[in-house]
């Protein structure tokens, strides 16, 4: 029996390309510029000069500058691709800490913590939206369990279950980290900023390690 022929897509057109590469433009000059001051100081003006595009081009693209928020590769993205790679034998937990203490150090606007901190932290529309995307995280998450899941009990309600109760404890530790409490502490943990990557970093081990055991266990 011959092989079937195998699809060839078709080439992107010079119009579809356009388009395209218009459209990453804006949404990457907006999660750059809201990464660096925050949301609610950036106009979509600001966001338009930045792409070299007209405002009238932006709204083409999206009915209101809300749209734009976290519409890059952000620090969620990474803790569900380091859950879906994880290494035999280590803990989704852990996998997602390990993410969590990269994106400490990260120099990345888009991946680093420190940005999505300011992000969320930046006003009421961010906070509205990082909600929204914390319950898309978990989903993600359960789901990517759910791929690995093996035999006649992975779709069993129980399993189900529990890899959703998996992924809710690993956004536990993401949404914490993101908290004011988490912020106001690390602030006043140090006086540099390396201090203050120190002081963060030590405490997503801290709260992981927590989580883990048991959130009876006294913190340190």
């Amino acid at each position: 029996m011959e092989p079937e022929p195998v699809a060839v897509p078709e080439p992107e057109g010079l119009r579809a390309r356009k388009k395209r590469l218009t459209r990453e433009a804006i949404f990457a000059a907006a999660g750059r510029l809201f990464a660096e001051r925050g949301f609610e100081n950036v106009t979509v003006a600001e966001i338009a000069d930045a792409a070299n595009v007209s405002v009238k081009t932006v709204f083409t693209y999206v009915n209101a500058k809300e749209e734009l928020i976290f519409r890059q590769q952000t620090v969620l993205d990474a803790v569900v691709r380091a859950v879906a790679s994880r290494r035999l034998g280590q803990t989704p937990l852990v996998a997602a800490a390990q993410a969590l203490l990269a994106a400490v150090s990260e120099t990345d606007e888009n991946l680093s913590l420190e940005s999505f901190q300011r992000m969320v932290a930046s006003g009421p529309a961010a906070r509205s939206r990082v909600r929204a995307l914390w319950d898309e995280t978990e989903t993600r998450l359960a789901e990517v369990l759910g791929a690995e899941a093996r035999g006649a009990r992975r779709d069993l309600p129980v399993e189900r279950a529990a890899r959703r109760l998996t992924a809710a404890q690993i956004m536990v530790l993401v949404r914490t980290v993101t908290s004011d409490e988490v912020e106001d502490f690390i602030t006043k943990s140090a006086d540099t900023d390396a201090g203050r990557r120190e002081a963060l970093g030590q405490w997503i081990r801290d709260a992981a390690g927590r989580l883990a055991r048991g959130l009876q266990s006294p913190a340190r």
